[in-house]
């Protein structure tokens, strides 16, 4: 992590939140990667809140994101928003932290919770679960092999493009990703599978070529019975229903 992004994270909470308990400087400038137009990602505790929040703000002319939180919104977020979901966004953001000023028993305390919670990776899907994203993939590929135009063709790739890494992460008990998070974390667990999944949506979004995303889609599910249409159910819950007014 650069020193001026230490000093701009300090600036800022000296300016807009001078009585939290710690602050931890994530995302990309706290792994070194950070691009000109990166944010600075900052979580900040306080002892106590009505509610958490997240700002996006500029500050000395830097884009800041702050995920605003106490220990209990924190771990709610960890618990019920993250971990369910499956992608330990805030989660990883705490684990992976710098805090400031520097370690204090709150800061050691958070980060060991953000620690366990992703080493003990997101809930296993259910048959059910399983199913639905088999299906959710099989349905975007149909929609691929014969596009009525390029511009449905893209919007479809596009889809499958989350749909497929989800599918491969979640079905062998990984955490998830979203966007750009997404080859970082195949690129993490699976360096092939990630190199695979980057060259089959090249060779779509560049060349128009389906075939090797095809491929990799039906040796991704081969595991689980393949692509899925023939004989899927999904029901809606019983109390799905709007009566009538009376």
């Amino acid at each position: 992590m650069r020193p001026a992004d230490c000093t701009l994270a300090q600036a800022f909470m000296a300016a807009h939140h001078p009585a939290a308990a710690c602050v931890f400087v994530a995302g990309s400038r706290r792994r070194g990667e950070a691009t000109p137009h990166s944010d600075l990602d900052l979580v900040v505790i306080y002892p106590h809140l009505p509610a958490a929040w997240r700002e996006s703000l500029i500050f000395e002319g830097q884009p800041v994101e702050a995920f605003v939180h106490d220990p209990q919104t924190l771990r709610y977020f960890f618990e019920a928003v993250d971990r369910p979901g499956g992608v330990p966004s805030l989660i990883r953001m705490v684990a992976e932290g710098l805090p400031l000023p520097g370690p204090s028993p709150l800061s050691e305390s958070l980060q060991q919770l953000a620690c366990e919670i992703l080493a003990a990776g997101p809930p296993l899907w259910t048959s059910a679960e399983r199913e639905a994203a088999r299906y959710a993939v099989s349905d975007s590929l149909d929609d691929l092999r014969s596009p009525r135009s390029r511009a449905e063709q893209l919007a479809s790739a596009s889809r499958l493009y989350g749909q497929l890494a989800t599918y491969y992460l979640r079905s062998q008990g990984h955490w998830d990703a979203h966007g750009k998070g997404i080859p970082r974390q195949l690129q993490a667990l699976n360096p092939k599978a990630a190199a695979a999944f980057e060259a089959a949506f090249e060779a779509l979004f560049a060349q128009g070529e389906l075939a090797p995303l095809l491929a990799l889609c039906e040796t991704w599910l081969a595991p689980d019975g393949g692509l899925l249409f023939d004989g899927f159910r999904r029901e809606a819950p019983p109390d799905w229903r709007q009566l009538p007014d009376s």
